[in-house]
């Protein structure tokens, strides 16, 4: 079973080339295929990309920054793997755990396989209270309008099988791709997975990007995609 790693970048000069050695390392246990997405970097990262390409199949320099959703579309079009495993540049998730995303498509047919900060006893960083709230919050009402029982809509480790994107539309270009996805996904009856990952979270100072703004856009989107397609 072949699989597509997206790695979404943006200004990630810091982090990239640890994150693609760790995922590079996970090959000896998958069939993997690495595809990076950056979001129009002004930092150094395109250029230690294109001093390191043997630690990815493809790069995909998109020039202008619209988003991580945008990122993620683009990447989408240039998989080839029946499976999808979303990771991010930062390593606050750890690749080391692709096996516990990829059990459930294994053992029980899963569709989409979410990784939940909140699941299970692996190492999490503590970080910001009002952070938590938020992700509570949000994930409490996409709980309320799919009828499901999410712990973690908001993270960043999302694994699924590709020919779901044949059967949804996606649209959003900023970190509204999370709700989206995720509502557009439970309206299609899916078999969706949750396994606790470990969490590495980054502080303001060390990059972390989400902001109040994507917070409220989450809500608008709840909403959005509930009441239409």
């Amino acid at each position: 079973m072949k699989i597509s790693v997206l790695i979404p970048t943006y200004n990630e000069e810091r982090y990239i080339l640890q994150t693609l050695k760790k995922v590079n390392d996970q090959k000896n246990k998958f069939d993997l295929e690495i595809i990076i997405s950056d979001d129009g970097s002004t930092d150094g990262t395109i250029s230690l990309l294109n001093n390191n390409q043997n630690l990815y199949d493809k790069l995909i320099d998109n020039k202008n920054n619209q988003g991580k959703g945008s990122a993620l579309r683009t990447g989408f079009d240039n998989c080839s793997g029946e499976i999808i495993i979303i990771q991010d540049a930062d390593l606050e998730y750890d690749p080391r755990e692709f096996s516990d995303l990829i059990e459930p498509f294994l053992k029980n047919d899963a569709d989409v396989v979410y990784g939940s900060r909140f699941l299970g006893n692996k190492t999490k960083r503590i970080l910001y209270f009002k952070n938590r709230v938020a992700n509570f919050f949000l994930t409490f009402l996409v709980n309320i309008f799919t009828n499901l029982n999410f712990t973690d809509v908001e993270t960043g480790y999302k694994a699924f099988k590709k020919e779901i994107l044949k059967e949804i539309q996606l649209k959003e270009n900023s970190f509204a791709f999370e709700i989206e996805f995720t509502m557009k996904v439970a309206k299609l009856k899916k078999k969706i997975f949750e396994v606790g990952v470990s969490y590495n979270g980054r502080t303001i100072e060390e990059g972390k990007k989400i902001r109040l703004r994507d917070g409220i856009l989450a809500i608008y989107c709840i909403l959005k995609y509930k009441l239409f397609n």
